[in-house]
């Protein structure tokens, strides 16, 4: 296959710009990408198997856990026990964090956040879903990792990226060089680069936000989706809503034609409903490297100080510009 590149090749042609440990970084990126494979043939083939619907139980989150939940957490840990260059993970779908603390991951480097499945919720009914990873350098000297080394902040992060399970399913990802996306090749079985050096644009025309909550919004939010609507041929307005209800989908989509994804605070959920650690800063940094920005209406959402496993945060993400507007809304409105 001439002049076709696959993910395996990829990483490892562009190690040397990897920091700290080129090679244990690049066999994780790779464990990752394999651990990927196996999900997407679940996903696609969900309505065959007995793997769609729910498990009958509740997970940290007070969220419904689907079948699916279940197996692609249980895939992707242990895919990356397996590899030995994790030494531990912090998962949407377990309350604590993970340890390995066996002999084949006792010199492993790197931690790993991770939603297995981000919009669950929408595969029983055959819409686009994904994962979304966030890798960080242990912090911690000796022994294996602590609470303490998955609180770093988003701008710590070494790597991060996603893998939508779509039309085709693509893995994105990020080092800090950049954006690059490779499509999954079903006649291979190899993730190839489809998508090298991903700029998203300046500004769009769609915004991403649940607008059945409009009357939870806070007012300045409120104030944002009437300028959306508005009719301006000066900036292009009005804007179209897309809102799929899967993050990975709707940033995916964002990402490469222009828009604005935002989850703000509500009523019911003041503190925003989408996790710290392992969406909204993996997000944040593959859309930044983009050359998108992404805030929590406030303030870089990479330099919060995460302190809890599960924290959640309100995040408007996306085209540079819009986020820009739409924070210009906000900043005269007291942050919570």
């Amino acid at each position: 296959m001439i002049g076709i590149e696959t993910l395996d090749e990829f990483i490892i042609r562009k190690q040397d710009e990897l920091p700290y440990t080129k090679g244990e970084l690049s066999r994780l990126l790779r464990d990752i990408g394999l651990a990927a494979k196996v999900v997407n043939r679940e996903v696609n083939k969900a309505g065959l198997v007995d793997i769609l619907g729910t498990t009958g139980a509740i997970n940290v989150q007070g969220e419904e856990v689907k079948k699916l939940d279940v197996y692609a957490n249980t895939r992707f840990i242990a895919a990356l026990k397996l590899g030995g260059q994790c030494s531990g993970i912090a998962s949407e779908e377990t309350k604590d964090i993970i340890v390995f603390d066996d002999e084949i991951s006792k010199n492993a480097k790197y931690i790993v956040a991770i939603d297995p499945l981000d919009g669950s919720s929408n595969i029983d009914v055959n819409v686009s879903v994904g994962t979304i990873f966030s890798i960080y350098r242990q912090v911690s000297s000796m022994g294996p990792p602590t609470l303490q080394d998955f609180l770093q902040k988003g701008s710590e992060q070494v790597a991060a990226g996603y893998i939508v399970y779509g039309s085709s399913t693509m893995l994105v990802y990020t080092t800090g060089h950049g954006v690059n996306g490779f499509t999954l090749d079903p006649s291979i079985g190899e993730f190839c680069l489809s998508h090298p050096d991903m700029q998203t644009p300046k500004s769009g025309k769609i915004y991403s936000i649940n607008q059945g909550y409009f009357v939870s919004f806070p007012e300045p939010v409120k104030q944002y989706i009437r300028y959306c609507k508005q009719e301006d041929k000066a900036t292009n307005r009005p804007y179209s809503l897309r809102y799929i209800g899967s993050m990975v989908a709707d940033i995916h989509r964002n990402l490469i034609s222009g828009g604005i994804f935002i989850y703000p605070p509500t009523k019911e959920a003041p503190r925003g409903k989408l996790r710290l650690l392992y969406e909204c800063n993996p997000i944040s940094f593959i859309v930044e490297q983009a050359g998108g920005r992404a805030s929590d209406g406030y303030k870089r959402i990479l330099d919060i100080e995460p302190k809890e496993l599960h924290q959640r945060t309100p995040i408007f993400i996306g085209s540079e510009e819009m986020v820009l507007k739409a924070e210009e809304f906000i900043s005269d409105y007291p942050s919570a």
